[in-house]
C-alpha cells in the first residue's frame, strides 16, 4: 500500500466537491445502496453513508482495505460491507442503486478505468447510476520548450561524451508533467479526439486523427493530453491545463524533432491507445505529419508500450 498516493488523492478538495455533489445527486436518502469499486481508504464509501445510502459495499483488492475498516469504525461509520477482492472476481454481485469508481489515471484510461467501468455495470439494478458516466479526450500542440530542454539535458553530458542514444530514448516516451497554458499553441488549440460514454459496451482500442491549420509561424516541441470526465449530468472534473489544477497532471507526448511550422501549414497527429489485457497501463502511438500545401515536408512516429510513462 502507497499511502502517500491516497494521501494525494485525499487532498484533492477538487476531486472530493465533484464526487460529493455527484453522489448527493444520485443517493436517495434512507433507499439508496452503494458499491464503491477500487475503495481505496473508504472515502467515497463514507461520502455515501453520511449522504444517507442506506447500506454501502467498498469493494478492494489491496491491502488498503484494512485501513478503510479502521477509519470507519474511528470515525463511527457504519452500514459498511467489505470485500476484499478484485470486482471481476466477484462472481454473484450486490445489486445497488449507485455504482461509484474513481479510477482514473493521468492519462484517463491507464488504470483500467475503461475495463473497471463496464464491469460496474454488473453491481447496478435496471435504471442505476454509474459514476462516473461519460468521458472526453483532449489534445493541443505544446511550443513552449521548458519540457523538450529537461528531456534534451542529455545533450549538457560531461567530458564532451555522446548521450544521443539516451537522448532519443526519452523523446520516444511520455510523461507526467504540469503543462501551463501559455505553452500551448494557442488557448483554442485543443482538439476532442475521443468520447467514451461508460453507460454502453466500448472498444478498449481508442483511434483518432486531428488537425490544426497553423495561423502563425510556431515551432512545436510535442502534445499536451488531458480528460474532462462527466460524473453526472452537469458536474465533471478536468485535467485541462486551462482548468483549475487537480492532484492528477496532464501528459506531455513529446516529439522527436521539433516541427517548425509556417503560417498557413498543417500539423496533423494520429493517435491509438489500448488497454485491458489484466494489468494497468496502456499501449500509445502518436504519429505526426506537418503539411504545407500538398506536400508533406516532416513527419514523425511514436509506439509505446503497455505502462512506459515517465
Amino acid at each position: 500500500m502507497t499511502i502517500e498516493f491516497h494521501r494525494k488523492m485525499l487532498a484533492d478538495q477538487l476531486r472530493s466537491r465533484a464526487f460529493a455533489a455527484a453522489l448527493r445527486q444520485a443517493i436517495v436518502p434512507g433507499q439508496s445502496t452503494v458499491v464503491d469499486i477500487g475503495a481505496g481508504t473508504g472515502i467515497l464509501g463514507f461520502m455515501a453513508r453520511r449522504l444517507g445510502a442506506r447500506e454501502v459495499h467498498l469493494v478492494e483488492q489491496g491491502e488498503v482495505l484494512a485501513l478503510a475498516a479502521r477509519l470507519a469504525a474511528d470515525n463511527g461509520i457504519d452500514g459498511l460491507h467489505y470485500w476484499q477482492a478484485h470486482s471481476t472476481e466477484i462472481i454473484d454481485p450486490p445489486q445497488v442503486d449507485v455504482a461509484v469508481a474513481e479510477v482514473l489515471g493521468n492519462f484517463a484510461l491507464e488504470e483500467n478505468a475503461l475495463e473497471t467501468l463496464a464491469d460496474a455495470r454488473r453491481f447496478l439494478r435496471p435504471g442505476g447510476v454509474l459514476i462516473p458516466s461519460r468521458l472526453e479526450q483532449w489534445i493541443a500542440p505544446v511550443t513552449g520548450s521548458r519540457l523538450r530542454d529537461e528531456l534534451c539535458s542529455w545533450d549538457d553530458a560531461p567530458m564532451q561524451l555522446d548521450f544521443g542514444a539516451a537522448r532519443a530514448m526519452s523523446l520516444d516516451n511520455i510523461y507526467v508533467r504540469s503543462i501551463g497554458p501559455d505553452e500551448l499553441l494557442a488557448a483554442d488549440a485543443a482538439r476532442r479526439w475521443d468520447i467514451l460514454d461508460f453507460a454502453t459496451e466500448q472498444a478498449s482500442r481508442r483511434a483518432a486523427s486531428v488537425s490544426w491549420q497553423l495561423a502563425s509561424p510556431a515551432r512545436v516541441h510535442g502534445f499536451a493530453l488531458w480528460w474532462r470526465c462527466e460524473l453526472v449530468p452537469g458536474i465533471h472534473i478536468s485535467t485541462s491545463p486551462l482548468d483549475p489544477p487537480t492532484h492528477w497532471e496532464q501528459v506531455y507526448a513529446p516529439v522527436a524533432s521539433v516541427f517548425s511550422c509556417d503560417a498557413g501549414d498543417e500539423l496533423g497527429i494520429r493517435l491509438e491507445a489500448e488497454t485491458g489485457g489484466g494489468e494497468a497501463g496502456i499501449s500509445l502511438l502518436w504519429e505526426v505529419t506537418q503539411r504545407r500545401g500538398s506536400r508533406t515536408i516532416a513527419r514523425c512516429a511514436h509506439d509505446i508500450s503497455r505502462g512506459w510513462i515517465g
